[in-house]
């Protein structure tokens, strides 16, 4: 049997995974650095994650191979990363690929780094054990690039001095002085609309990614410019429409994979990721109240409902990934033959389930049938002649549910990390108010007061929590990401405690993230270890821009307590971000929120009043779907602690709403009629 390397006292499960591998494998640490400086040997770098279906590929292909194994020992110091958990890692030395090779990387990143400064002079992505695909076989490439570096070093140094150059002209943007305007709003929308693909919905081609920021900002464009027949509300109904019944989505329980395989929507990459279903359920919240369409609500609810029961660990957190494989085969947990349904359900049941889920067509993955809506249920109903579709579309799904659930399940990597928690908080806060549903804020609540109780110590916050441990100091999306569910669920739910944890969060962004000099925010903390790279990235990637939500989010909070350093703080990262953004609108949409709430301020609404009311006065305010607003009821009881809220909330006990427009507050009214007769007068 195969000793355990370092790897095997890992918190993250993704190097867990590898710590049966021949490889010497370290973490990366001071001391896996030292010893490739003494021993002056190259650092080969493997990143990936635990639910990565290319990283297991080339795990068993070459990592648990002898052979290779013993090339990798004999020439190299071998570091493992999980990306979720060092994302600064991650996104240097995929920049730095992207660098070398002219081309994106992704996962598994396989870098070879030179020993004494860890700069990357070889970048590659997966890397087959025998050679094919015009590829060479690994070992085949360890053994070149190392007797390249030892006979061809003065070239190497050159290449890295140029590589360092470009980093650090990355890191070192200057400030931008341009008055900023709407313009991108409406280049965005249609960029948007050129990469839109008319036939089948979404963005490009396949794979197809949901892009939940690039279909938010459609929302929030359609919303504001008043527009019923505009080209951003089709591409974003088409789109919703076309996920909610494809097998991009768990047709069975509810959630998200993590994109699609074809153009169409229909076989996803398995995988179910935290931060794809956070912002994915915020977004079908918005559209539900928007669009006033139950489908929408049913994907919001469902997902909901899968996230608490399956994701949500005893003690709050949020768990953060299910593998695409399960007994080493991509998708085999979650797909059917007709044979097993029709052992399953009654005959009645199974007739229009089958018409309506596809499985009375060719198989469409490997053999098998992936779930997807072909058919609209009622039009079969009626062709069955069938009185209640929906009894029995639910009763089948509950019995598929239930067999499914007893086959072996994928691997559940349970690391808790901050900013995909916080997108999860995010989304069922706002799923919670807008659907009425306290549950889904309860456990928002409890997610929230476990990374307070559990993972900010002494004003900082940690990036990742494992078995009772929390440990890396955290990055900026954490602190952004955060701050920004916070003021979601205040609005859901006010609590005095969460509002000063929402300062704490933002006074450490300034303190420890900000770049002073230009604006902006760098992704890690400024005692952060030292890297090669000190990142400030401004782009949507497959989260939001750290950076667009900070500014988002400053400016609310500066607006919801009139404290301009944090309006000011905002203002000066969507300056220094504003040449990216003029170049390439699109791929900025989380940006491009900032921006549009920097030039419009969002209307401020406060309910004081006792929390019996709160119902009737939250139902009336979020009956519409308004993007540039933010309501708080607040309970007499819990009577609140900051200056700039007590000095608004005047009255003295019967219950009273105000209405604040940049620096003007309207006169108090103490009905939701007359508010929403002052809300919709100019």
């Amino acid at each position: 049997m195969t000793s355990q390397n370092r790897l095997a006292d890992a918190s993250s499960p993704y190097l867990q995974q590898h710590a049966n591998n021949p490889v010497d494998w370290w973490p990366w640490s001071d001391e896996a650095l030292e010893v490739a400086r003494v021993e002056k040997k190259l650092i080969l770098l493997s990143i990936g994650y635990s639910a990565c279906h290319w990283c297991h590929v080339m795990a068993h292909e070459s990592f648990e191979d002898d052979a290779t194994a013993a090339v990798m020992n004999e020439h190299y110091i071998n570091i493992k990363v999980d990306r979720e958990e060092r994302p600064d890692l991650d996104k240097i030395y995929q920049t730095a690929h992207q660098m070398l090779n002219q081309r994106p990387g992704g996962w598994p990143l396989t870098m070879i780094l030179t020993p004494d400064d860890r700069m990357p002079f070889f970048a590659g992505t997966y890397f087959p054990d025998k050679a094919k695909h015009g590829m060479p076989a690994f070992k085949e490439i360890l053994l070149r690039v190392n007797d390249f570096y030892h006979t061809e070093y003065d070239q190497i140094l050159q290449q890295n001095r140029s590589l360092l150059d470009a980093l650090s002209s990355l890191e070192n943007t200057s400030s931008n002085q341009q008055d900023i305007n709407s313009a991108p709003l409406d280049q965005a929308r249609r960029q948007l609309e050129q990469q839109f693909d008319k036939q089948f919905s979404g963005f490009g081609k396949a794979p197809k990614f949901p892009h939940p920021s690039n279909l938010e900002f459609l929302l929030r464009h359609w919303n504001a410019t008043a527009d019923e027949e505009s080209k951003a509300k089709d591409m974003l109904l088409q789109t919703l429409h076309a996920m909610a019944s494809g097998g991009i989505y768990d047709q069975l329980i509810g959630g998200f994979y993590r994109y699609s395989v074809d153009d169409y929507w229909m076989i996803p990459h398995f995988e179910k990721m935290l931060y794809d279903n956070g912002p994915l359920l915020s977004l079908y919240s918005n559209a539900a109240v928007a669009f006033k369409q139950p489908v929408f609500m049913r994907i919001a609810t469902e997902t909901a409902n899968w996230v608490i029961n399956e994701m949500q660990s005893p003690e709050g957190g949020y768990y953060s990934t299910l593998d695409a494989d399960s007994e080493g085969v991509e998708g085999k947990f979650y797909v059917w033959t007709p044979n097993d349904a029709k052992n399953i359900l009654t005959d009645e049941e199974y007739n229009i389930f089958s018409q309506v889920y596809g499985l009375d067509r060719v198989a469409n993955f490997e053999g098998n049938w992936h779930l997807h809506i072909f058919k609209n249920p009622a039009e079969v109903a009626k062709e069955l002649n069938i009185e209640n579709p929906a009894e029995l579309l639910a009763s089948a799904k509950q019995k598929l549910y239930e067999v499914r659930d007893n086959r072996i399940k994928p691997g559940r990597d349970e690391k808790i990390l901050t900013s995909w928690n916080a997108l999860m908080i995010k989304g069922l806060a706002q799923a919670g108010r807008l659907l009425s549903e306290p549950r889904f804020v309860e456990s928002a609540e409890k997610a929230t007061d476990f990374i307070y109780q559990t993972m900010f110590k002494n004003g900082r916050l940690y990036a990742s929590y494992k078995d009772g441990q929390a440990r890396l100091m955290a990055y900026l999306d954490d602190y952004a990401f955060l701050l920004d569910a916070l003021l979601e669920l205040l609005q859901a739910k006010w609590n005095n405690d969460h509002l000063n944890f929402a300062i704490q969060l933002a006074d450490a962004l300034l303190e420890h993230f900000e770049d002073k000099q230009h604006g902006g925010f760098y992704y890690t903390a400024n005692d952060h270890e030292q890297l090669i790279q000190r990142p400030k990235p401004m782009a949507d990637e497959a989260i939001p821009s750290g950076n667009a939500i900070a500014a988002f989010a400053l400016n609310r909070l500066g607006i919801l307590l009139s404290e301009k350093k944090y309006i000011e703080s905002a203002e000066r990262a969507i300056h220094n971000a504003w040449p990216a953004v003029s170049q390439a609108p699109y791929a900025h949409a989380a940006m491009l929120f900032a921006i549009e709430e920097s030039l419009y301020p969002p209307e401020l609404i406060l309910v004081s009043g006792d929390e019996k009311d709160k119902d009737h006065w939250t139902r009336s305010i979020d009956q519409d779907f308004q993007s540039r607003s933010m309501s708080f009821f607040i309970d007499t009881a819990n009577k609140p602690e900051h200056k700039a809220i007590k000095q608004r909330l005047t009255n003295t006990g019967s219950i009273q709403a105000y209405i604040c427009r940049g620096q003007t507050c309207l006169p108090p009214v103490t009905t939701p009629d007359e508010l929403m007769s002052a809300r919709k007068a100019p």
